[in-house]
């Protein structure tokens, strides 16, 4: 009968694991130099695609590689080198570029495949932990991703060195997005769906409230007169505008109490007694992700949103970003 697991020990083992693949991915940062360079200046030449290429694990990473390229501006795809041996090398086509992944660089199913590879002229990138190994030979760059020692404890199943195949493509990926000025509306393009997309994606004019459910009120507009129209709208504020729709304050559940607190004359206070001139604004064409940083920034839960000439088009609260997934 097996000892119950013992907390300690359990603690100590995957502590070991994290220290050795932390050490793995620290020795990259010395091993870079111009052949990273090169591989990264054959990924940025290349027409077509960046095919990415590996066995079990390797090819999972791979995976990976291939993902993260595609989503930060480097058109990629996986290709499983066993299925390539039986009509899918028919996915490679000129112009593109490939990335054979293996830590011994002798995978037989890679290897099976790299005459043809080099038959189409495809240059090769290949990232290995042998250097003396087949692939890492006949490749045009060949990354060096070895490792002393795996983090299982038999040195057998694939950890540290897969850890480190993944931080390499990371780094290719990066140093890729960097020299093609990749920009966050870029990557948003990619990723429209989940919460990542709508705060790269959507804009204040896409949140907010316009027209009829726009609150605003004039300056002489009563008191008793403003608070229906904060009613009525739902937002917690109104804006204060004058005749030509500027801007001139706002007046929110705030400013209420503190004019309650002055103990003013409800039935003849006038908008421009009690509210707070000027306001907080965003622009329209703003990323509502934006909206939310000003409202943190500042305390408040509502933004009034003024064109380039300073007129009221639009205003949202905090309940608007958190329906829309902003937030």
């Amino acid at each position: 009968m097996k000892k119950p697991a013992d907390g300690k020990s359990l603690i100590d083992k995957g502590r070991r694991a994290l220290r050795i693949e932390a050490q793995a991915v620290a020795a990259l940062v010395d091993r870079l130099g111009e052949e990273f360079a090169a591989a990264c200046r054959i990924f940025l030449d290349c027409r077509g695609r960046v095919v990415v290429s590996g066995m079990g694990k390797s090819g999972h990473v791979g995976g990976k590689i291939a993902s993260t390229f595609a989503s930060t501006g480097t058109p990629s795809f996986f290709l499983h080198p066993a299925e390539a041996s039986h009509g899918d090398l028919g996915m490679l086509a000129k112009g593109d570029a490939v990335l054979a992944i293996s830590n011994s660089g002798e995978t037989a199913e890679l290897l099976t495949i790299l005459p043809l590879i080099k038959r189409m002229g495809a240059p090769l990138v290949t990232m290995t932990g042998n250097g003396k190994s087949t692939l890492a030979r006949e490749a045009d760059v060949h990354l060096d991703i070895s490792v002393p020692a795996e983090a299982c404890p038999l040195n057998l199943a694939p950890t540290a060195s897969t850890t480190a195949t993944l931080a390499m493509g990371d780094a290719l990926a990066v140093a890729l997005l960097g020299h093609r000025g990749f920009t966050a509306a870029d990557f948003a393009r990619s990723h429209p769906a989940g919460a990542l997309g709508r705060r790269l994606l959507l804009h204040v004019s896409d949140v907010m409230r316009s027209g009829d459910d726009l609150p605003m009120v004039r300056p002489n507009t009563p008191l008793p007169e403003g608070l229906l129209e904060m009613s009525r709208k739902r937002l917690g504020m109104t804006a204060v505008v004058d005749a030509k729709q500027k801007v001139v304050g706002i007046f929110t559940d705030g400013d209420l109490r503190r004019a309650l607190d002055r103990r003013i004359n409800i039935q003849k206070s006038r908008m421009a007694d009690v509210m707070t001139k000027g306001g907080r604004s965003i622009a329209p064409q703003e990323l509502a992700a934006e909206a939310v940083l000003m409202m943190e920034e500042h305390a408040i839960n509502a933004l009034l949103v003024e064109d380039d000439k300073g007129r009221l088009v639009g205003a949202l609260n905090v309940h608007d970003l958190l329906r829309a997934g902003v937030m």
